[in-house]
């Protein structure tokens, strides 16, 4: 697939000359920081040395002294509280987040998890007859219910008490619950916006402790399940979002919880390393895997065991559902690759919209977004659920799939997401009709450069310019996410000394080695994955110009640099 080659605009020279002097780093290095709006000596000292006293007061937020004055009632009167939560990764860790910490505190405590596939996403109907029946008196919702208005006001007249904790954008009605706290509330003036479900939950908590002289470093133990959910959520990793996963990924690397520990172990990953990407691609995947395939309730019961032996039986237990989420993975997706390319018809659309009742519901998300990154279109995945199509879509870069769905909606029976993922509800008779109209608003509203997909580049570098002191600083910019991504590098006319080779079990990787012509420099590692395509490139003995990323490899103990090539191209002509 071609990729364009996009070029950030450089930071203004005299503030990055200035940033560099009073940093005693080199030019790139400033010029990155400026790019992140990171101008001054304070402001990089705030951005490399994170502290958690930056954190904001929590009681900004719209109605958090609303919500802490109910949670302290219901401890002081012995009430039964019900923490409810999304079955997705953010949901499954925030209620985690606070059963950990009110179990001590509250002798009646539970959780609920919803079924995806017999209650769906948000507060439903059956939760709250739960906790009806269970004599529940307060519900604790994490990341869902700011668009649950209908439901709340019922529970509200059976004499349920709710306490919202979201992130996500509210509707014009925001729900009758005794509180709601949602910094992306139009009326709420919390300086933070970008918070995760868990987040949100934590400064929940974080205004409990502050009220009630708790000490903070009780909560700031669990930051862990924090971080868990930020990397999973793929939500900014800037402000508050990056002060908490650094102390995250701290205690994840250094003691996590029993139940994090496990899920680590399976992972096969190095337990003082882990990175926000090892979170995204390992250990996020594994606490999803459960809701897509069996509970999400397993998930919460791991992250809350109390010992080795029951986090081991559960850790077994999820990592088979994840091997399965795999299979699924994989089957379906060649299932709906194949739907396109035997059809002269959906290859020639602009969108993908693909609807088989067989196809499992849980894995309908990951399948739109391996088409969206194969065929780089708007897609929709759509399966048959309760005699209902519902699935999942996903976006191309700045075009906005929740808008171009919400113009079908009298189509849907409902629909919910953002701007680059989506997922919506239909009757079966419309899923044709859905399609028509949906490929029509994307054909005239996508442009041809968002047709193409662009690799964001930071800088152009020589080869030369990497050494362990630049790299050592580069480290510090971690954690690396949404807006603080991996800092993405091209360096132009290097060359193959002839000894770069295919790797991998069907040669589909390149192994490479690339020198500088005009600089006596050291031979420079690199793995290209997935790239055997451009191999002729490597070793036509003429310059060509790469995009990477700089990595380090480890290897028998020792870590090496690495560049991690995302792209290759001739020498344009």
């Amino acid at each position: 697939m071609e990729r364009i080659w996009n070029i950030k605009p450089q930071g203004d020279i005299n503030e990055i000359k200035h940033l560099s002097a009073a940093l005693s780093v080199d030019m790139v290095i400033a010029n990155l920081l400026v790019q992140r709006n990171i101008k001054t000596y304070n402001e990089a000292k705030a951005f490399f040395r994170p502290r958690l006293s930056d954190l904001h007061d929590p009681f900004l937020m719209k109605d958090m002294d609303k919500a802490v004055e109910r949670l302290e009632r219901a401890i002081q009167n012995g009430e039964k509280v019900l923490i409810y939560g999304d079955y997705d990764v953010d949901g499954t860790t925030s209620v985690a987040l606070m059963y950990q910490f009110l179990k001590s505190r509250i002798k009646e405590l539970d959780f609920y998890i919803p079924d995806r596939y017999s209650e769906g996403y948000g507060i439903s109907p059956v939760s709250i007859e739960y906790a009806i029946k269970e004599n529940v008196s307060l519900v604790i919702v994490l990341d869902c219910g700011i668009k649950a208005a209908e439901k709340i006001a019922y529970a509200k007249s059976r004499g349920l008490d709710f306490v919202i904790c979201d992130h996500h954008n509210p509707d014009d009605i925001i729900p009758d619950a005794y509180a709601v706290l949602d910094p992306k509330r139009p009326d709420c003036n919390y300086p933070y916006k970008e918070l995760s479900g868990c987040g949100v939950g934590f400064k929940y908590l974080q205004a409990y402790c502050e009220k009630n002289e708790v000490p903070l470093p009780e909560l700031y133990d669990l930051l862990d399940l924090v971080v868990v959910s930020i990397a999973s959520d793929i939500v900014p990793v800037t402000g508050e979002n990056r002060v908490l996963a650094y102390y995250g990924l701290r205690k994840l690397n250094s003691n996590p919880g029993i139940g994090l520990k496990t899920i680590i172990q399976h992972s096969g990953l190095n337990s003082d390393g882990i990175s926000i990407s090892d979170i995204v691609f390992k250990i996020g995947p594994r606490l999803n895997a459960s809701g897509r395939i069996e509970h999400g309730k397993k998930s919460v019961e791991i992250l809350v065991a109390n010992n080795e032996s029951e986090a081991s039986n559960l850790g077994e237990e999820i990592n088979s559902y994840n091997e399965i989420r795999k299979t699924l993975d994989r089957d379906i997706t060649q299932e709906a690759l194949d739907m396109i390319q035997n059809s002269e018809f959906l290859q020639e659309r602009k969108s993908t919209v693909l609807y088989n009742r067989d196809w499992h519901k849980g894995v309908v998300g990951i399948v739109a977004s391996r088409l969206t990154e194969y065929y780089y279109r708007p897609t929709v995945i759509l399966t048959e659920s309760n005699g209902l199509a519902t699935g999942s879509a996903r976006s191309v870069k700045d075009f906005d799939l929740y808008e171009a769905i919400g113009s079908c909606s009298d189509l849907l029976e409902s629909y919910g997401g953002h701007m680059y993922a989506a997922g919506l509800t239909m009757k079966i008779d419309n899923i044709a009709p859905f399609s028509e109209r949906f490929e029509e608003i994307v054909t005239n509203n996508l442009t041809k450069d968002q047709q193409i997909h662009t690799i964001d580049v930071d800088a152009k570098i020589m080869l030369s310019e990497i050494n362990p002191k630049f790299y050592r600083v580069l480290k510090q910019f971690a954690p690396f996410g949404p807006h603080n991504m991996l800092p993405v590098f091209v360096s132009e006319d290097v060359l193959d000394p002839g000894s770069s080779r295919l790797v991998g079990k069907n040669d589909e990787h390149i192994k490479l080695d690339l020198v500088e012509p005009d600089f006596n420099s050291e031979v420079f590692a690199g793995i290209a994955f997935n790239h055997s395509d451009k191999f002729d490139i490597v070793t036509s003995g003429l310059p060509f110009d790469i995009c990477y990323s700089i990595v380090e490899n480890e290897f028998r103990g020792k870590k090496t640099l690495q560049l991690y090539i995302r792209d290759i191209r001739h020498k344009p002509i």
